[in-house]
């Protein structure tokens, strides 16, 4: 955790999803200007995000650290890296690994994944004793249609009664499964390692929303001022989807409102607020329902 004169500080990175559908060189643009502390790299279609080599020059050019990779555990990104489950989680160790990142987020196994399924924590228990980055799973969330629900998982969408030593907790997906996310968050305890910040309500025809903090039902602010108060020693990382957006700098907006959301719940502490460019015309006070694009 960084340091400031105020005591320690909870990085608070930007997801590259955020952008979408705007490429990678753009997210670490934007986050640069608006004062992110960090990047999470979602590796998806975008050939860049799956480039160590790219991704080092652009976390140097614009002097922001990766400090997350979310693997390509998508299913629009089944075919990158190839098929094998086991050899897309290599791919992104390895690239963790290079870019200095602390923390991969991965999906648990989709139900016709059988045998990554069969192995999934052992196999993930092998990995990390080879490497300092750690695996963390993120909570997901059924699919409902007319009344009845589907589970596309293997495992549960809700990682508390799992096995899992370390978990991703993403608000968004709370929405979209009608959780508890301060409930989830004091069950999962110290194995809570790292937060996807966003908002929803849960209602939409996609419910996985991803809004921008504040603008839907969850408790965002809750949750920060909670993981602020109990020492949480990992990161926050936004993951809005801004798809919606009409314009560069109505997604701007949006990105800024929720650096400087993220910053105000995290408390003083953090240090500086966010950039003057935070939205407070009509255009941020807008909330966008939007689908699920690259988010999660």
């Amino acid at each position: 955790m960084a340091k400031t004169a105020g005591g320690p500080r909870t990085p608070i990175a930007l997801s590259t999803s955020s952008v979408y559908p705007d490429s990678t060189p753009d997210a670490f643009e934007t986050a640069a200007r608006l004062g992110y502390d960090a990047m999470e790299v979602m590796v998806y279609t975008d050939p860049v995000s799956q480039n160590v080599d790219v991704l080092r020059r652009l976390s140097d050019y614009h002097q922001i650290p990766v400090l997350a990779v979310h693997a390509p555990s998508l299913l629009l990104t089944q075919r990158v890296w190839g098929r094998e489950p086991w050899g897309k989680l290599i791919r992104t160790k390895d690239v963790a690994e290079k870019l200095g990142a602390r923390v991969i987020v991965v999906h648990p196994p989709f139900r016709w994944q059988r045998e990554y399924a069969r192995d999934f924590e052992a196999g993930l228990a092998r990995m990390s004793e080879e490497t300092d980055v750690v695996f963390t799973v993120e909570n997901m969330y059924p699919l409902r249609a007319r009344g009845t629900e589907v589970v596309p998982y293997a495992r549960h969408w809700d990682p508390v009664g799992q096995d899992y030593p370390n978990v991703t907790l993403d608000l968004s997906h709370t929405a979209a499964s009608g959780s508890d996310a301060i409930a989830m968050a004091v069950a999962l305890g110290d194995r809570l390692t790292h937060v996807h910040l966003a908002d929803g309500t849960g209602m939409a025809i996609a419910p996985d929303e991803h809004l921008v903090p504040g603008r839907g039902n969850q408790p965002c602010a809750e949750l920060l001022g909670r993981l602020s108060a109990t020492g949480y020693p990992g990161m926050v990382v936004l993951e809005v989807n801004t798809r919606r957006a009409l314009s560069k700098a109505e997604r701007e907006a949006d990105l800024a409102e929720s650096l400087a959301f993220a910053r105000k719940h995290l408390g003083s502490a953090n240090g500086q607020a966010a950039t003057g460019q935070a939205a407070t015309g009509p255009d941020a006070a807008r909330s966008r329902a939007s689908g699920s694009g690259t988010a999660g």
